[in-house]
């Protein structure tokens, strides 16, 4: 079965970009238009964050994000035959943000939210670093569609760790240099066992894991996100938040990219995976305090 819906994605993968849009366009028509495909979710995500905007402001909004959303799983699946440098030559970065750091023989910790394109950013970011690339991705239920992202996403020199298994993912680099690449807006597991932040605000859980992940190696911690240039064109700006985070007081870092995370998304709201349940989770005072 792998072999099939991999060899029809193939397929279709080989149709010039400019074709396959056509399918993005028709694809958005029909989840947006027809299906509704978590549309609840969205617009109450978007009211959540933007209360001050009209309701015609905020399905603005909400109509490029699923423009946005469908033109990544089309992007995703060009992927699959795409050269590198057809990839590499539509990511642009400002990678030497990154690069400066390599002769001082430290590593890093690279941080970003739910922002397209994900996919393409993962392999470029691989093939422009001089660090080994780690990234920590969630293992999907469909074992199919799994095997096949997981081939897309190291097909550039990523090696991938297992969100579900990191630690034990970790033990073959930790005394290797690298860039342990972590999509940080996720969901914790246990929302009691999370650090409690105002975001877009209301109380929202966050992972402690980066947090201390960095603090327990001193590891320099990098901010990152990605801007859309145009369809098909895309831009990683780096920005680094702490090169010394040993140093900080407990939930300091996390709270800077809390803000920072909020800051972007105000400024690019229509490249946040608005369909995410971000604010599923209530707070409960037992949870401890929140930190504004």
């Amino acid at each position: 079965m792998y072999y099939l819906v991999y060899g029809s994605f193939y397929a279709i993968s080989l149709l010039p970009l400019r074709i396959l849009y056509f399918f993005s366009d028709f694809i958005f028509f029909l989840i947006y238009y027809v299906i509704g495909y978590r549309k609840k979710i969205v617009f109450s995500n978007l009211l959540q964050a933007f209360p001050e905007k009209t309701e015609q402001e905020r399905k603005k909004i909400a109509k490029k994000f699923y423009r946005n959303f469908t033109d990544t799983f089309i992007e995703t699946i060009k992927m699959i035959s795409a050269s590198e440098s057809y990839i590499l030559k539509r990511v642009q970065g400002n990678w030497e943000v990154i690069n400066r750091y390599y002769d001082s023989g430290r590593s890093i910790q690279l941080l970003l939210g739910h922002n397209f394109n994900w996919e393409w950013a993962n392999v470029t970011t691989a093939k422009n670093l001089k660090y080994l690339f780690l990234g920590v991705y969630m293992p999907l239920n469909s074992k199919i569609i799994d095997r096949l992202m997981y081939k897309l996403r190291a097909k550039n020199g990523t090696k991938l760790l297992p969100a579900t298994k990191m630690q034990e993912a970790m033990l073959p680099y930790r005394d290797l240099q690298y860039v342990l690449a972590l999509v940080a807006d996720q969901n914790p597991g246990r929302p009691a066992h999370a650090w409690w932040f105002n975001f877009f605000g209301k109380p929202v859980p966050f992972v402690k894991g980066p947090e201390k992940g960095a603090k327990a190696k001193n590891t320099i911690v990098i901010f990152a996100f990605i801007h859309k240039l145009g369809r098909g064109h895309y831009e990683m700006v780096f920005f680094v938040a702490e090169e010394n985070p040993a140093a900080l007081p407990e939930k300091e870092l996390t709270g800077r990219y809390v803000r920072y995370l909020e800051n972007v998304i105000r400024e690019y709201p229509e490249m946040w995976l608005w369909s995410h349940r971000r604010w599923k989770y209530e707070w409960k005072p037992e949870y401890g305090k929140i930190i504004e």
